[in-house]
């Protein structure tokens, strides 16, 4: 009761005499506020591009009349989904079904809300100075920030698992399974690769993780690449982009778990999905690639490079994902769930294995050439022992169904 009573003594507002105006909390709002509203715009302008780009990849013309180069055609499909009419479905569970998109919307907010967007982590340990306030460019830096980013990702889940349960029809609720499963498998290997990170890092602060590929390396190249490499995959399962995109497979399930969905709620998954790719590239720009590190190339204007390195690297990929959508054939959900398992998670776990060996090597003094040839040769026989018992089950269930169908 003392330790609490002390801890809440640490804060401002606890003292009596405190003015509203005088609080921190104004300018947190407006902070929140700011966030939010660029994160909007950057969800409008990402439809915009994912359209504008896929067609020029398929030789078409793409949006060109609502506004310049059509970059107001988003802004026009959300008038139309605002004004259409809103339906719920006689069987639907009706509280559910009006909040499930609201719990798929709420955690791609909250999970930017970790991403340092900016600052000079070179000379000032990535502060910068607004309105006279020294701070991160970034809304919070809890001490568990990556475990806050996992659990939103989890969280996300429940909003397509709730949507087609709640709808009260067979095809939305298949696609929520399907969402469910593919969720668990590659929640998995996308939590291996992150251990790589943490190994490396020591820290569970976003901030801290860009700061020590600041003093170091950017951790695409001191991981090996490999933990990356499983990280975009597993992250593009996660958020339900093709070639993974079977949650809503329209070949199969008309819509998927929104089929049942129409007007605002609609526009809000629409929303959810676009977020989603912004915020997960941002998350991957900032525990692979250094965040906003990059140049300062005129000191006077400091903190307009960090946020300008940053913008630019999730352009880029956010163009990667766009490429995924434009290039790609949709997977078999078998495909989809083989390669979670069998492949992602063993080789996410190999790898994570022989960084900690490398680290523990370090420590003991081993010779570093050895323990890389051993943990690699320990990989790749393990991923022969894999691969030849994935194909002996593959060839005894073929010969089953050739005796069984003749």
């Amino acid at each position: 009761m003392i330790a609490q009573q002390a801890y809440l003594e640490d804060f401002d507002w606890w003292d009596p005499t405190w003015k509203f105006w005088e609080m921190d909390i104004v300018f947190l709002v407006i902070v929140v506020v700011l966030i939010f509203t660029m994160l909007l715009v950057s969800v409008l302008l990402m439809v915009w591009f994912e359209r504008k780009v896929v067609s020029d990849m398929q030789n078409r013309i793409g949006p060109n009349v609502a506004g310049p180069w059509g970059i107001l055609q988003t802004l026009a499909d959300g008038i139309k989904l605002f004004f259409k009419e809103d339906l719920v479905p006689d069987n639907a569970d009706r509280p559910v079904f009006k909040l499930a998109p609201y719990l798929s919307l709420i955690p791609a907010f909250l999970m930017f809300s970790i991403v340092p967007i900016g600052g000079n982590f070179a000379d000032k340990g990535g502060e910068a100075e607004i309105f006279g306030h020294r701070t991160y460019l970034q809304l919070v830096d809890p001490p568990m920030g990556v475990l806050l980013f996992l659990a939103m990702s989890g969280l996300g889940i429940y909003g397509v698992m709730l949507a087609g349960w709640s709808s009260g029809s067979k095809y939305p609720l298949l696609g929520s399974v399907r969402a469910s499963a593919q969720m668990v498998s590659y929640e998995a290997a996308l939590g291996l690769s992150l251990a790589a990170v943490l190994l490396t890092s020591e820290s569970l602060s976003t901030h801290d993780i860009v700061q020590s590929q600041v003093d170091g390396y950017w951790n695409v190249f001191g991981l090996g690449f490999v933990p990356f490499i499983i990280f975009l995959i597993a992250g593009t399962a996660e958020l339900n982009r093709p070639p993974f995109d079977l949650v809503e497979a329209e070949q199969e399930l008309v819509g998927g778990f929104h089929t049942e969905y129409s007007s605002l709620r609609f526009s809000l998954f629409f929303l959810a999905e676009f977020m989603n790719v912004v915020t997960m590239a941002a998350i991957i720009v900032t525990l692979f690639f250094g965040g906003p590190d990059g140049p300062i190339l005129w000191d006077a204007i400091d903190w307009f490079w960090p946020i300008l390195w940053f913008f630019l690297k999730v352009v880029v990929f956010l163009f990667v994902f766009v490429w995924f959508r434009a290039t790609l054939p949709r997977l078999r959900y078998d495909q989809l769930m083989d390669l979670g398992w069998k492949f992602l998670i063993p080789l996410a776990l190999g790898w994570f294995l022989l960084l900690a060996a490398i680290r523990i090597g370090a420590d003991e003094g081993w010779n570093s050439l050895v323990v890389v040839a051993v943990g690699l040769a320990g990989i790749a026989a393990g991923g022969a022992l894999l691969l030849g018992a994935i194909n002996t089950a593959r060839r005894a269930r073929a010969e089953s169904e050739i005796l069984e169908y003749g």
